[in-house]
């Protein structure tokens, strides 16, 4: 005998109803959550590995501003975001020592000045990476309570039937579906905004390391630059 779903919903309480409605809703908005960062990260990492890439060989090569054209041309990467930051100081920096007087640059610091520009668009970069997760995390968590207050509603329209005397399983069944429906959407919501919200979460560290690792070396380079 199958799960007549129109039945199960004209039976259904009010409270239960928007309880369902609600969890519909937000299972709604985290499709599209998921949907939104797969194509992003996909884009990210794509982009990311070719720029990568070429930027060891533009490094070798002293190719800075292609370097910096290159990280332009990619903005779905947040590697190459952050590098476009510090590419940039690094050749302001340079213009400025080169035209700029003592007293007009002051204590400037070309291999600070770089890494703080790289810094401020990591901490940028990440935040992006971890847009809509947060909501992930609360569905995962909020779902099963939920879910489960549907269930108690339904349980206590049962108890409401019994009170009245005799009754069928006719009766009685579309509320006790009612209430396992709401704790199995519940449940089911949570289920995969969980292992979304791990999933995401773990990319967005691999981004992190990705972000510190190109920028540790690309201050490296800074370094050598300066002293030869």
């Amino acid at each position: 005998m199958g799960l007549d779903l129109v039945e199960l919903w004209e039976h259904m309480s009010i409270i239960v109803k928007v309880i369902t409605v609600l969890m519909i809703g937000m299972s709604v908005y985290m499709f599209y959550i998921i949907a939104e960062r797969l194509l992003t990260f996909r884009a990210a990492s794509d982009q990311s590995i070719r720029y990568v890439q070429a930027l060891g060989e533009y490094l070798r090569q002293h190719k800075v501003t292609e370097a910096l054209n290159t990280a332009r041309s990619m903005p779905k990467s947040p590697v190459a975001k952050v590098m476009e930051s510090g590419l940039t100081a690094l050749i302001q920096g340079r213009e400025a020592l080169k035209t700029e007087g003592p007293d007009d640059i002051g204590d400037f610091d070309l291999v600070d000045s770089v890494n703080r520009a790289l810094e401020r668009v990591k901490e940028r970069e990440t935040s992006n990476l971890r847009r809509g997760l947060s909501f992930l995390g609360t569905v995962a968590t909020a779902t099963p309570f939920i879910g489960l207050l549907g269930t108690v509603v339904g349980i206590l329209g049962t108890f409401q039937l019994l009170k009245g005397g005799s009754v069928t399983i006719n009766e009685i069944g579309p509320k006790i579906s009612e209430a396992l429906v709401s704790t199995a959407l519940g449940l089911a919501v949570a289920i995969i905004a969980a292992m979304s919200f791990n999933f995401f979460t773990s990319r967005v560290e691999q981004y992190v390391i990705d972000m510190n690792d190109v920028s540790s070396e690309f201050i490296d380079y800074v370094l050598r630059e300066g002293r030869s």
